[in-house]
């Protein structure tokens, strides 16, 4: 693995009660990565950035395909969903600040110009990847950072999906189409090149 350079930011997607055992979305993983990802996350908390995915207050405010979307699943609109259901998992939310969040309504963390104008504001050319789900958001978002032409490195280990299918399906397909612009690496090696 290249060397991390100063210009390194740590993006975690989504490590959200809403996702836990205990939200109506269950990644049933994400309790087994959890560890791993606040390990990378206190290791430069002032260099991390969180993003939660928030619902709509009801399926009626969003667009499109959306909206039937959340028609199917109304229990998570806000309108009905518990609001703690929102928080970052404890471990992590402990963290903020100095680590930063940003919301987000749709897949990408790209999606709006907050993550967009935050990573030009400090001169960021490299994004580790960490959280939920692989094969969803964690997706939608590495796409975007590749067409910002962004250095892209995920943790292998600090990723997970409610379906291993999809998950082992994104891991081969990053490593064999996106190899160019997209690395793939373990905690271990990682946390050996990512200064505190």
């Amino acid at each position: 693995m290249t060397p991390l350079g100063p210009a390194t930011l740590h993006l975690c997607i989504d490590m959200q009660r809403l996702f836990s055992s205990d939200g109506p979305w269950p990644t049933p993983w994400m309790e087994r990565v959890l560890p791993t990802v606040t390990r990378i996350a206190e290791r430069a908390p002032d260099r991390t950035v969180f993003t939660r995915f928030i619902p709509p207050f009801r399926p009626e405010d969003m667009p499109g395909t959306w909206r039937g979307y959340y028609e199917q699943w109304r229990e998570v609109t806000r309108e009905h969903l518990e609001p703690r259901m929102l928080d970052l998992m404890p471990s992590l939310q402990r963290l903020v600040p100095p680590a930063v969040v940003l919301d987000k309504p749709v897949y990408s963390a790209f999606a709006g110009h907050k993550l967009r104008d935050l990573v030009h504001e400090r001169g960021i050319d490299t994004l580790l990847i960490t959280g939920s789900e692989t094969d969803m958001c964690v997706l939608a978002t590495v796409l975007g950072a590749v067409d910002l032409g962004l250095r892209v490195v995920i943790v292998t280990d600090g990723v997970c999906s409610s379906s291993d299918e999809g998950h082992d399906s994104l891991l081969t397909l990053y490593t064999k189409r996106f190899s160019y612009q997209v690395e793939t690496v373990s905690s271990e090696v990682l946390l050996d090149q990512w200064p505190s």
